[in-house]
């Protein structure tokens, strides 16, 4: 060993590495093999091995499959991780070995040379403590990464995205409530439409979300179910007949839900389906962000060229040469986020289809790409939530002259003067510019009384269903 570095051993021989560095030869090697992107593994992902790692240490300790000693420095060294300590030793690209085996042997690695040192011993003194004899004991790549995308995601979607939508939930229907009487004109196929309240489309994106949260909870149900315990192959080779079951236990502890051990390890290790189903949800709530994002930005869109129904807050400056310009950068960035999204979900069926036997070798792109997905996607509904939705504000004005102007309200007409009738009094106020009550007056196609009940605006615009 020279001074500053120490010499580690794998089945390919011998390399020096600098001896401040936890992790090991494997690892080296890796980060040789793969200078692809320069990203390195998320950090919710990592948290995930971390804890199967303290979950397979302890159970193989209670189970006396490894010495009680090193149980409990790898728990240890975990613990220590996961508190913010040695988190830049996890250095390996995403774009990696297929099925994870590199980002794998890192996690293992630096558990086992923080061990040592815990215990007294040497960094690279694989005989006392083994990367893969001993803080892999029982596992393999092949069980371990498809257990800790579903671990990593469940933490991405409780700690980042189910709070991210409980936050835009509320904050819509807040708004709804404070906006329920402002009657505007609604619009469809981007042409005058029957009124609405304003409020009452706050509801209706509030409900979206709802509808949304509900649909990601069910499709992360499968997610709870763990393949860990199946080894190599899903034949839970050299592993203990009680190991699977107390790691879910464990790890049910650790993550805060109830974890299940998979009633068939082989296909829970070959099947991709509750990461492409969990994606999928994804998509399809970023499609409706992308939908929410353009309605904000149009009924913001002016301040004297659009329909500047609603202000959005301004944030920042919006351009480097109009001065006194501000855009809706939030909306914007939400639909550039969503659209990542997409091309996540993309990316994740097409490797998801990808597996041949017993195992699917692009795991490291579906769990990069998934649980960035949904850290992504939720701290953009939360930063739009608290930086855009919280504080938008209403021209009440400028939305009742739209209702009063819209050539639409003879619609309420069709059942007192018939449709035909009530399109020609529609091309009339369109080419004159009188308005509908005007003419229908001026040719006595209904009296004034009775007309002003049809076209009150209030009553128009009201949902069915509170109705009077």
């Amino acid at each position: 060993m020279s001074q500053g570095y120490r010499i580690e051993r794998d089945s390919m021989g011998e390399r020096q590495l600098p001896d401040d560095v936890y992790y090991g030869i494997q690892t080296l090697r890796a980060t040789e093999n793969f200078p692809i992107s320069g990203i390195k593994p998320l950090p919710t992902y990592v948290d995930a091995g971390l804890l199967i790692k303290k979950a397979t240490a302890i159970a193989n300790g209670e189970l006396g499959c490894i010495a009680q000693e090193l149980s409990d420095a790898i728990v240890q060294t975990v613990d220590e991780i996961l508190q913010g300590q040695l988190r830049d030793q996890f250095v390996v690209d995403v774009y990696q070995a297929g099925a994870g085996t590199s980002h794998h042997m890192n996690l293992n690695e630096v558990l086992a040379n923080r061990g040592l040192e815990i215990l007294g011993d040497q960094k690279g003194n694989y005989k006392r403590l083994s990367p893969n004899d001993h803080v892999n004991y029982g596992q393999s790549t092949n069980d371990v990464i498809p257990t800790a995308i579903r671990i990593g995601s469940l933490l991405a979607l409780a700690h980042t995205l189910y709070p991210a939508l409980d936050s835009a939930i509320a904050a819509l229907n807040a708004k709804a409530s404070e906006f329920q009487d402002i009657v505007k004109s609604g619009r469809t196929h981007m042409q005058d439409a029957v009124p609405v309240r304003l409020g009452e489309g706050f509801r209706a994106w509030a409900r979206i979300l709802s509808d949304h949260l509900r649909r990601l909870k069910v499709a992360a149900e499968d997610l709870s179910v763990l393949g860990l315990g199946g080894s190599a192959a899903g034949t839970g080779m050299n592993t203990h007949s009680d190991y699977r079951g107390r790691v879910a236990e464990l790890l049910s502890e650790f993550v805060g839900q109830p974890l299940t051990p998979a009633p068939h390890l082989m296909a829970a290790m070959q099947s991709m389906a509750p990461f492409v189903n969990v994606s999928g949800a994804l998509r399809n709530l970023a499609q409706d962000m992308v939908k929410i994002s353009h309605d904000l930005r149009l009924m913001d869109s002016g301040p004297t060229t659009g329909f500047k129904e609603i202000q959005l807050p301004p944030v920042q400056p919006g351009s480097s040469i109009m001065p006194g310009k501000y855009n809706p950068v939030m909306a914007e960035m939400i639909s550039m986020v969503s659209f990542q999204v997409m091309g996540y979900d993309n990316a994740i069926a097409l490797a998801a289809q990808a597996g041949q036997l017993e195992l699917n070798v692009m795991m490291p792109l579906i769990a990069y790409d998934l649980i960035h997905s949904i850290e992504i996607l939720g701290n953009a509904i939360q930063a739009l939530s608290d930086r855009n939705i919280q504080g938008i504000t209403a021209h009440t004005e400028r939305c009742q002259a739209y209702a009063e102007g819209s050539l639409s309200l003879v619609t309420a007409l069709n059942t007192h003067i018939g449709y035909l009738q009530a399109a020609d009094v529609a091309k009339e106020s369109l080419a004159t510019g009188k308005s509908i009550r005007a003419i229908v007056l001026e040719k006595g196609l209904m009296d004034e009384a009775k007309l002003a009940e049809v076209l009150d605006l209030a009553e128009m615009s009201q949902l069915i269903s509170d109705r009077s």
